[in-house]
């Protein structure tokens, strides 16, 4: 049944960067949905329907204050109560800075990892949107000499079954076409370069060609966004962060969405940080998080 106004928690971010002031931005746009801002009404001016939270202490804009890394986490956990319970139909989250949150003494790696597990989510999977692109990865905010290891067929597995599950559900793709990367230069060479390819990710891909998933690789990185290989697909999963999400900011040009995947719920995102150098002088480009408010309208609405 289509929701002809969905309900969105906006959560405001670290409150040193620009994530209220685009909060009060999209407060300006005509969209079709009520947008509850959640965070200190005093950081949140021309937001007309706000949840408040008290800051910890006063924040100036540009300088970042550990001791309000309680208050973000809070403001990300009562919009996670209201989608938990059906308050809300989607979360909207401004950039946080993660940095700071653990100079708090929180354990923070980022959104995707905390809603995952604060949700009890098993699996899930981050995805950006944005320049006609969907790009998913198989590990997200690791070092990079910690990604062999975090790569796992039954991961793999697992990441295919929630990717085509909620490209089916969320986005309304009958049988998606997964496109997956490989690990390697060259996808391993034959095994010359890293035997990652042959005897992890071809394995998984295989096992989710079995289980009736679409999906096709390990695909060399360097040729896999050709507009060829593009065409043929709906979604591309990269191995690691940097190898996928270069393509789609320049491809987005700003606009690029994130979309966490395997939540009992909706939850996009920007696909920028704090940008605390642009906090407080009105310079801040909103377009990320009007995109995401608008896709967050679009996948609550068809749920």
């Amino acid at each position: 049944m289509r929701k002809s106004r969905p309900v969105v928690a906006l959560t405001s971010g670290e409150p040193a960067g620009i994530g209220p002031e685009l909060c009060a931005r999209v407060a300006r746009e005509p969209l079709a949905a009520r947008i509850v801002a959640i965070g200190d009404r005093g950081l949140l001016a021309g937001c007309p329907d706000i949840e408040h939270l008290p800051l910890v202490r006063p924040s100036v804009p540009g300088r970042l204050d550990a001791a309000n890394g309680p208050y973000v986490v809070a403001v990300l956990e009562r919009a996670l109560r209201g989608c938990l319970a059906g308050e809300f139909d989607a979360m909207v989250t401004a950039p946080v800075q993660k940095s700071t949150l653990n100079d708090a003494g929180i354990a923070f790696t980022g959104h995707t990892e905390f809603l995952a597990e604060r949700s009890g989510s098993k699996q899930v999977v981050m995805m950006l949107v944005g320049g006609g692109l969907r790009v998913a990865l198989a590990t997200t905010h690791l070092p990079l000499a910690e990604v062999p290891k975090n790569i796992t067929r039954e991961k793999l597995q697992q990441i295919l079954r929630v990717l085509d599950t909620d490209l089916r559900r969320r986005f309304g793709i009958a049988r998606p076409r997964i496109l997956v990367a490989g690990l390697n230069p060259h996808a391993g060479e034959s095994g010359y370069l890293g035997r990652e390819e042959a005897e992890v990710i071809a394995p998984a891909i295989g096992d989710a060609v079995r289980a009736g998933i679409d999906a096709s690789g390990p695909v060399p990185a360097d040729t896999l966004f050709v507009p060829e290989r593009l065409a043929a697909a709906d979604c591309v999963l990269a191995m690691y962060h940097d190898q996928g999400l270069p393509v789609l900011k320049y491809a987005s040009f700003g606009r690029g969405v994130n979309v966490t995947l395997g939540l009992p719920f909706v939850r996009t995102s920007v696909d920028h940080g704090t940008a605390l150098d642009l906090a407080g002088t009105g310079r801040a480009d909103a377009g990320s998080m009007i995109e995401a408010v608008k896709l967050a309208i679009e996948l609550a609405s068809a749920a």
